[in-house]
């Protein structure tokens, strides 16, 4: 290595793995990918060949056509989830129904695990929701607004009284000794 080579460059893969990390977190990314691994084996099992020495094992039955059919749609509804996010909800709820209907039709929904893969996908994609960018977030650490700008003008509204808190007020016949005032009724004289 002479002294004028840069070396590796770790930026590029700290630059993708950053950019990745960000694609990731504007989707509902483990939702799809969950729903795509329930699909696979769901459309997988009833045509695979088990082959022990010169024995095949076949899972074909009368529901491949409807195995094949369920798995491509919960694949189709995991890339969905990912790159149009915004029908997530519908997404989610179409996962979980195919999911329910595998069980029946694609020899126990795969095995049971393309079935769990899919209703996990499935009911993370319906809870998930877009997070609110770091601008829009209160500073937890900011100083408080002033509370002039948002206390109701009139009376009765005390000091306190935004919040709750119980603040006597100044009674009617009290003396005021700074201003030496009455508080009472005058009389012109």
């Amino acid at each position: 290595m002479s002294p004028e080579s840069t070396g590796q460059n770790k930026h590029n893969f700290t630059a993708y793995r950053r950019g990745f990390r960000t694609w990731r977190g504007d989707r509902p990314f483990w939702a799809g990918l969950f729903t795509m691994l329930g699909g696979a084996p769901i459309a997988y099992f009833p045509y695979a060949d088990l082959r022990l020495g010169n024995m095949t094992l076949a899972m074909s039955t009368t529901a491949g056509a409807g195995s094949l059919i369920i798995g491509i749609l919960l694949i189709t509804l995991g890339l969905t989830m990912w790159f149009h996010s915004i029908v997530r909800v519908f997404a989610g709820v179409a996962a979980i129904l195919l999911a329910l209907i595998s069980l029946p039709v694609a020899n126990i929904g795969g095995f049971l695990i393309g079935f769990l893969f899919a209703l996990v996908g499935g009911a993370l994609s319906i809870s998930w929701a877009p997070g609110v960018p770091k601008a829009d977030e209160e500073d937890p650490y900011a100083d408080p607004s002033p509370l002039d700008e948002r206390r109701p003008e009139g009376p009765g509204h005390a000091e306190g009284a935004l919040h709750g808190a119980a603040v006597p007020q100044q009674q009617v016949g009290d003396h005021d000794a700074a201003s030496g005032h009455d508080g009472g009724t005058h009389r012109a004289g």
